[in-house]
C-alpha cells in the first residue's frame, strides 16, 4: 500500500498546506517562480492580502472573506517555510511565540489577576505589558517599534497615540481645530509664495494634525477615509449611472451638469436612509 500523500488528503488542514509550501519551494523539484521568492519581494502581497481581508468585511461578504483569509494565511505559511529554509524561525516557532505573547498580554484571563478591570484599565495595562516588551527588546524611545511602512494616516495616527501616552498631547479637540486653522493658513501662504517642497511640507503638516483631530473626536482615520472612498465611488458610479441613461458619459457632460446629478444622487441617498 503506497504511503498517504498529505498534499490530496482533504482533511490535513495545516500540515497539509506546509507540506504544499515545501514542495512549492524545493529547489529541485519545485516551481520556479514560487523558488525565486524572497521575504522582501513576498511582502507587498501580504499587504496586499490584509486590505483584501479588510475589504471583504467591509463589504459583509462572509464567503469571500473565507477565501481571503486563506491568501492572508498563506503569507505567514510563505515566510515560515523560507525561515525553516534559512534556519531563523518555523511555523511553529512562530505560532509558539504569538501563543506566548498573548497568554502574557492577558494576565487577568491566564494568571492570576483579577479579571475584574473595566476596558480602559484593561487598555492601560495592556499597553503596560507592551512598554515592558519594547524594552526588552532595546526600544527606548516612546516611539520605537511603529512599523515604517504603514500607511502614512495609520502610522501617524499611532505615532500620535504613542507620543500621548508620554504626555505629548493637546489638550482637547478645541486646540486642534486651532491649530488646523494654523495649518490651512500655513498651506495657502506656502501654494502663494514658496516652491513644490515647501508646499508638500506644508500639506503633510495639515494631514498629521489633521489625524490628530480624528483621534481626539474617537475617529481612526484610515477607516474615515475608507469609508470616504467608498461613498465617493457610489455616488460617482450613481452620477455615471444617470448619464447612461441619457446616452453620455462624463467626459460628455460639463462640470455643471454632474454636479446637479451628484447632489441628485446624494439626496436620494439621504432620502432613502429616511
Amino acid at each position: 500500500m503506497p504511503d498517504r500523500d498529505p498534499i490530496h488528503d482533504m482533511e490535513d488542514g495545516i500540515d497539509r498546506l506546509l507540506e504544499i509550501m515545501r514542495r512549492l519551494r524545493d529547489p529541485q523539484t519545485g516551481c520556479p517562480w514560487d523558488i525565486e521568492q524572497t521575504y522582501a519581494t513576498i511582502a507587498p502581497y501580504t499587504i496586499e492580502e490584509a486590505y483584501e481581508v479588510a475589504d471583504a468585511i467591509e463589504r459583509q461578504d462572509w464567503a469571500d472573506l473565507e477565501g481571503e483569509l486563506g491568501d492572508l494565511l498563506l503569507q505567514t505559511v510563505y515566510f515560515t517555510q523560507m525561515g525553516t529554509e534559512d534556519g531563523r524561525f518555523t511555523f511553529n516557532s512562530v505560532v509558539k511565540a504569538v501563543s506566548d505573547k498573548m497568554v502574557a498580554r492577558h494576565p487577568h484571563i491566564f494568571g492570576d489577576e483579577s479579571r475584574d478591570k473595566s476596558a480602559d484599565q484593561q487598555t492601560a495595562d495592556w499597553e503596560q505589558i507592551k512598554a515592558a516588551e519594547r524594552a526588552g527588546k532595546a526600544q527606548q524611545g516612546a516611539l520605537d517599534g511603529v512599523a515604517g511602512n504603514l500607511p502614512a494616516l495609520l502610522r501617524a495616527y499611532k505615532l500620535q497615540r504613542r507620543a500621548a501616552r508620554v504626555g505629548f498631547d493637546w489638550p482637547s479637540a478645541g486646540n486642534v481645530l486651532a491649530k488646523v486653522a494654523e495649518e490651512a493658513q500655513e498651506l495657502v501662504e506656502a501654494r502663494d509664495t514658496l516652491g513644490p517642497d515647501e508646499i508638500e511640507e506644508e500639506f503633510g503638516d495639515l494631514l498629521f494634525v489633521m489625524v490628530n483631530l480624528g483621534r481626539h473626536l474617537g475617529v481612526e482615520p484610515e477607516q474615515a477615509l475608507r469609508r470616504t472612498n467608498a461613498k465617493f465611488t457610489r455616488r460617482f458610479a450613481g452620477v455615471e449611472a444617470r448619464l447612461a441613461a441619457e446616452g453620455r458619459t462624463p467626459d460628455e457632460s460639463t462640470l455643471e451638469e454632474m454636479d446637479a446629478l451628484w447632489d441628485a444622487v446624494k439626496a436620494q441617498e439621504k432620502a432613502a436612509k429616511g
